[in-house]
């Protein structure tokens, strides 16, 4: 580990060097990856604490106890059986294992020392086998060998454990009370991370809190908007408060690369992966699932990565994230992942397989759950060259019954889109044509909550168009299509409803060649951006889907990511450190007016805080949206407040300036004064400064600039 350098140091260093450190640009300095170089890290007090680097330079090694006894020809079987374990954990040198032997009897004592690589690894290993069950008769139990040090220490009296008093939590979603009714987002910029107030009244947004180094990769909100989860080298962590962020929970995971929480926010699944070290092998995933307020692995997966691909088969796309995917709505009851042939369904009350086996579905490409229910929808591609057609499932959890099933024949792809509420299911079909030379897509419907679930047929208009997006209508019952040739395709928009009959889908209009090739609707509905990223250069457009309307148009140049906020009520548009130029977001208003810039170096990462569900009725806020005038008069109030307010300071600010001009405009008045007289010696004695009082002559002038002489030889032609 780098030793610690204080700043203080640092400075004096600098001093004695001749180098200004207020002249060097600190974040434009790039160390390379591997080290701290001498920064301190929020999970540095992980090693501190836990003491793995420990002076007997022993940290390495555990002792496993409560191994079978066996006689010397059954040493190579059992070393064997230990090795197995342990190299799922870790890579063991070959000379990893000791086993000690009682001289007497020649066999082994019971319990052995196993040699791993780093401190880490032993404290993991100890981790994640300690109770081990070998078998009926057999349960490891583990320690590090530096433990025994430690127990020699401890006093043969027992004395009470001090009593700590109890201090309250801080409640962690005290920000939903914010009087302005404002929402939070987070940024990374270079190595510092911002949450911050979204203000549009002030037209800024309004600092919460500020770290550097906070993370070592990138950051996440939770679901419900409790935590935020940072990753470092040792494992992830998450945060939580009003204004000071204090670190909650940490989860042990070495060289974690990606995490994802449960819907419900109840566990977080952390996953890394590690060089084999044998280079003909495959890396080696190691997927740790922790409850969150504890802190404590439920349930660890550890395998190849192909046995973490799609569909089990591994190949150039390797492990697809994430691994594992939650169903069953915000009760966190079920999550699964795809294997070969396989969908494994687990349930978090005892984190097994439900009816401990899997779904068995002959090569089964994809699936997908419900939002709400416990629904799972699968797909399975086309079998025997075409003898046995592809199919679309819906199939019940727990009881693995299947609901509805659609037989698709001539398929090429497929691609399934659920509604938020889990209203509808449209899937994406691309079909062969008869000469099998080209594709065409249609969409399949299914309405999940009406008897017997009926399933309704779109084809576009020109079955040939690409579809380049499809967006359903968050808690609607809309959906737009992005269809057609670049660099202008259409956008089309339908409805599950219409005014005569409930049960068949509608157009409602088509918009001709507009440069979108994406889709983002807002949270509430209704409104929806059209937007040309990457190669139409950040053109955006607001549009009114009740009234079928453009609200405005804008353009963020080169913007590579848009997230409405929850309540749809502003956009943040951003550019991230993809591009080296422009980097920064903008905060739009619903209907397209930007309201402020943030320009930001090195800018990574833009997050909207969420927010949790609401906790009225739909009565209620149907109540509340037809008294809207009422409940609205008061922040209207308050908005014009700030407006005289805005006002009132853009005209002291407006003043400020004619005064500082003012004041210029005097001092040059002064400064022409005191030069009067030189100006006159120049006008040969003209007092006047007035320039309409001369005479302009033309004067021609000429003079002899050089003067050369040149001989010129010739030759007479002789005759």
């Amino acid at each position: 580990m780098a030793t610690m350098v204080s700043m203080a140091d640092i400075e004096a260093k600098a001093m004695g060097l001749g180098i200004d450190l207020s002249k060097v640009d600190l974040d434009a300095i790039r160390l390379p990856p591997g080290e701290d170089f001498g920064v301190k890290s929020d999970d540095e007090d992980v090693l501190r604490e836990d003491n793995l680097e420990s002076e007997s330079g022993l940290g390495n090694i555990i002792i496993v106890d409560n191994l079978p006894v066996v006689a010397p020809e059954k040493f190579e079987k059992l070393e064997g059986v230990i090795r197995k374990i342990y190299s799922q954990i870790c890579v063991l040198k070959e000379d990893a294992i000791w086993m000690p032997v009682n001289p007497e009897t020649q066999k082994t004592l019971g319990y052995c020392f196993i040699e791993l690589n780093t401190p880490q690894e032993a404290e993991l290993a100890k981790e994640k086998t300690q109770g081990y069950r070998l078998d009926k008769s057999h349960i490891f139990s583990i320690n590090l060998f530096d433990d025994f040090e430690r127990f020699i220490k401890v006093p043969d009296e027992w004395a009470p454990p001090e009593t700590k008093p109890c201090t309250p939590g801080e409640n962690l979603q005290h920000w939903l009370t914010d009087e302005k009714a404002r929402d939070q987002f987070v940024i990374r910029a270079g190595n510092d991370t911002e949450v911050l107030w979204n203000d549009p009244r002030q037209l800024k947004p309004e600092l919460v809190y500020r770290r550097t180094f906070w993370t070592e990769s990138f950051v996440q909100w939770s679901p419900l908007s409790t935590y935020l989860a940072t990753v470092h080298r040792q494992g992830a962590a998450v945060w939580g408060g009003a204004t000071t962020f204090n670190r909650l929970t940490r989860f042990a995971h070495p060289q974690v690369k990606l995490i994802d929480f449960s819907p419900g926010e109840k566990y977080l699944v952390t996953y890394s992966s590690h060089e084999p070290s044998n280079p003909r092998d495959t890396h080696r995933v190691v997927l740790n699932i922790f409850d969150v307020r504890t802190g404590k692995v439920m349930r660890d997966f550890k395998g190849s990565a192909d046995e973490f691909a799609t569909g089990g088969a591994g190949g150039v796309s390797g492990v697809s994230w994430p691994v594992f995917r939650w169903g069953g709505g915000k009760d966190d009851k079920y999550f699964a992942r795809i294997g070969k042939n396989v969908i494994s369904v687990y349930e978090t009350e005892t984190f097994t397989l439900i009816d401990k086996k899997s779904l068995k579905v002959e090569n089964v490409l994809d699936f997908s759950w419900s939002p709400t229910d416990p629904i799972i929808a699968l797909f399975v591609p086309e079998l025997g060259g075409g003898n046995q057609p592809a199919r679309v499932s819906l199939v019940q959890i727990p009881g693995k019954e299947e609901l509805r099933q659609k037989n698709l024949f001539s398929v090429s792809d497929c691609k399934m889109y659920w509604q938020s509420n889990g209203d509808y299911l449209a899937v994406k079909v691309d079909r062969y044509t008869k000469t099998k030379k080209s594709t065409y897509t249609g969409f399949e419907l299914f309405r999940i909550k009406e008897r017997d679930i009926p399933i309704e047929v779109l084809e576009l208009e020109n079955k040939n168009d690409k579809i380049v997006a499809f967006a359903w209508e968050p808690k609607g019952h809309r959906f737009a299509v992005i269809h057609g040739d670049s660099p202008k395709p259409d956008i089309s928009f339908y409805s599950m409803r219409t005014a005569n009959n409930t049960g068949r889908v509608s157009k409602l209009i088509t918009l001709k060649g507009k440069q979108a090739n994406a889709l983002y609707w807002s949270p509430a509905g209704r409104f929806i951006i059209l937007a040309g990223l990457k190669s139409f250069n950040g053109q955006l457009e607001f549009y009114n889907v009740d009234d079928l309307e453009t609200m405005a148009t804008g353009e963020h140049f080169m913007a590579t990511d848009i997230e409405w906020d929850p309540t749809g009520r502003y956009v943040a548009t951003s550019v991230t450190s993809v591009h080296e130029m422009e980097n920064g977001f903008n905060i739009w208003s619903f209907n397209g007016k930007l309201l402020y810039r943030i320009p930001r170096d090195h800018f990574c990462q833009f997050l909207w805080r969420p927010r949790p569900p609401s906790f009225l009725s739909a009565e209620k806020e149907e109540e509340i949206a037809k008294n809207l005038k009422k409940y609205s008069k008061k922040y209207e109030a308050e908005d014009q407040d700030v407006s005289l307010l805005l006002s009132e300071q853009d005209r002291e600010k407006r003043r400020l300036l004619q005064e500082e001009w003012d004041r210029w405009v005097m001092q040059w008045k002064q400064y022409h004064e005191e030069e009067k007289s030189y100006r006159q010696i120049l006008r040969d004695g003209e007092a006047s400064d007035a320039e309409e009082e001369y005479e302009a002559k033309e004067v021609e002038v000429e003079e002899v600039l050089d003067v050369k002489e040149e001989v010129v030889l010739y030759e007479l032609e002789q005759n």
